[in-house]
């Protein structure tokens, strides 16, 4: 989480980003019937995950996030900070045998409130980080190792064509905070608990929801105390990611690619109680040799 003395967030690359927390591997509800188990299915996963890291190496899009503060009745109480990104996947394929490697999002400011981003803009406290985790990066070992994962107990949608996985960590430590001028980044180990929505056909991830597992307790230090108890109570900080299909033609290929990101946090006892950030996706476009630029 980052905040200053108006607003705060959960560190997202869920980006797109992601949360930054620790676990360990496990599984503990056993497959439906119909169902492979729960690991075999994430292996499948897996594959496909890598199978789009290898194609997203070659796409730029814009991220377009919108930071609002909201009232007591959730509705906007100011104007809302607009920033405008080229963003990337940054990815290198594993030699055979090899372990994947971690894959980032990459972005490059365009616009801050619809004006030409200066090159010495400052981040607000809330703003992206320019190299963040991409969030699908947990669902490939090693960082898959790191959860426990469990059919949901619902596991199909109604229309059975979306299968759902419940992911927690299981390691549980203190929240730990970094200090930078007026922003606070807090890491919360074990904190986080979601849900993985995939097409039960492809494989492929269509949704993941994520949400505190617990309220977060953090004591300030003393030295960043600057008013009230110097408590900062996070009581909500839910993520919502969805992904939809994009057509490229020459060559033609349909691939599903992030869509939006929903992000609510509310707190209690230092920045803004209740911030929403939204970021959309669009204007795709592929890099083909020779430097040309083909557009969705």
């Amino acid at each position: 989480m980052r905040t200053n003395a108006t607003c705060a967030r959960e560190a997202i690359g869920l980006g797109v980003g992601a949360m930054l927390f620790a676990a360990a591997v496990g599984s503990e509800r056993a497959a439906p019937q119909g169902l492979a188990d729960v690991m075999t299915a994430l292996a499948r996963i897996g594959e496909r995950v890598e199978q789009y890291y290898r194609r997203a190496q070659s796409l730029v899009c814009v991220e377009t996030v919108v930071i609002q503060s909201l009232g007591a009745s959730f509705g906007p109480d100011d104007l809302a900070r607009i920033l405008e990104y080229e963003l990337r996947v940054d990815w290198e394929a594993p030699a055979d045998g090899a372990l994947a490697p971690e894959a980032n999002v990459a972005r490059r400011l365009m616009k801050i409130n619809g004006r030409v981003a200066k090159p010495s803009a400052e981040p607000g406290c809330m703003d992206p980080k320019s190299i963040s985790p991409e969030p699908l990066a947990f669902l490939l070992p090693p960082k898959r190792d790191e959860y426990a994962f469990a059919w949901n107990r619902s596991p199909r949608t109604k229309d059975g064509r979306t299968l759902k996985i419940d992911y927690k960590s299981r390691a549980f430590g203190k929240p730990v905070a970094t200090f930078k001028g007026d922003c606070i980044s807090l890491e919360l180990p074990g904190y986080m608990r979601g849900e993985v929505w995939i097409d039960a056909t492809t494989n492929d991830v269509v949704r993941i929801d994520e949400q505190l597992a617990r309220q977060v307790d953090y004591r300030l230090p003393r030295e960043h105390v600057h008013y009230g108890d110097g408590w900062w109570i996070i009581e909500r900080a839910d993520t919502s990611i969805h992904y939809k299909q994009v057509q490229f033609k020459d060559p033609d290929e349909t691939l599903l690619l992030p869509d939006s990101i929903e992000y609510l946090q509310v707190t209690r006892g230092l920045g803004h109680p209740r911030i929403r950030i939204s970021q959309r996706f669009s204007n795709y476009r592929r890099f083909l040799t020779g430097g040309r630029v083909v557009k969705d």
